[in-house]
């Protein structure tokens, strides 16, 4: 169609409305990002963040590409690598994984009140490693699915800075990075954790770059996935302020993997809105706070700023 003055003139009318809707949005960015910074600023301890908005491709970020220690978040990666070689057909969710005593750690999980030997399927590991963050379940799992090949496939999807480097409460094996000892279990950043946390939400489980869609197989796994996440235990964090519904009669809306040491407290989720799914990534590490109460000083702080995320982003 060509051009006319009336079509010219109509186009130069709209400029100024585009422009100053432009200017509205970077200027609600911009008040979200020094809301976020005031929040981090006021806490007695380091914090890292990354958010982004599926739908919209809004992104908000704190210190994101700073190295963090994860604590269990690195958990993801487990499950992540356990999705790939089930697709590949080297597992399986019915394998027959057996628990004896000396596979028995302490920390969180139920595994080792557990008379021995008991077993279970590869599948019940995974669910108890997500949903109650049991290291004894994480153990067996990296045992089945191989140290080196959960940090293979880390690097295969283009992760820069993070590591898994060993099994829960047990010794590191071989020689190690020197960063190891900075950062115990593993190693992350806000973003990076992010983009595993994406990965099971937009259920992309190609390398970096392919074309290739999600296939029924590939949408199975993934929605298994999620529902282990959306029946995470441990609600003090991201979704402290934001949980709408009861949890105990259904899935929630929110899927995440907490991490918790003396000075640290992670979550890594992601919130599914009316206006589509929010990622977010937030790491507090250095804590003064090292209590274990559901009002830690790391875990209200990841708290509130989730809030402000979804209220800016997916006001309700």
């Amino acid at each position: 169609m060509p051009w006319t003055p009336q079509r010219l003139s109509l186009s130069l009318a709209l400029v100024p409305l585009v422009l100053s809707a432009l200017t509205l949005c970077a200027e609600e960015d911009m008040a979200l990002e020094s809301r976020l910074r005031s929040i981090a600023a006021s806490h007695p301890g380091k914090v890292a963040l990354y958010a982004e908005h599926l739908t919209t491709g809004k992104t908000v970020s704190l210190d994101a590409d700073t190295p963090v220690p994860t604590a269990s978040v690195i958990k993801l990666t487990v499950l992540y690598e356990a999705l790939e070689q089930i697709r590949e057909g080297k597992a399986h969710f019915e394998d027959r994984l057996t628990l004896t005593h000396e596979d028995q750690v302490s920390g969180s999980g139920i595994l080792p009140l557990f008379d021995t030997p008991q077993t279970f399927t590869f599948k019940d590991v995974l669910t108890l490693m997500i949903v109650l963050s049991d290291n004894t379940a994480t153990n067996l799992a990296i045992d089945h699915l191989g140290l080196k090949n959960i940090d293979d496939r880390i690097v295969s999807i283009g992760l820069k800075d993070t590591w898994l480097y060993k099994k829960v409460y047990k010794p590191a094996v071989g020689p190690m990075p020197a960063d190891q000892k900075i950062f115990g279990l593993g190693k992350t950043t806000a973003r990076e954790m992010a983009a595993v946390m994406k990965r099971f939400v937009t259920c992309d489980l190609n390398p970096p770059g392919s074309p290739a869609a999600s296939t029924a197989a590939d949408r199975k796994l993934c929605d298994a996935a999620m529902r282990m996440l959306k029946n995470q235990f441990y609600r003090n964090s991201i979704p402290r302020y934001l949980e709408t519904q009861d949890t105990t009669e259904g899935d929630s809306m929110i899927g995440n993997k907490t991490g918790a040491l003396d000075a640290v407290r992670n979550d890594v989720g992601v919130v599914f809105t009316k206006d589509g799914p929010i990622l977010i990534s937030e790491f507090t590490y250095a804590n003064q706070d090292q209590s274990w109460t559901p009002d830690n000083q790391g875990e209200v702080v990841i708290a509130r700023l989730a809030k402000q995320i979804i209220d800016a982003w997916a006001p309700r």
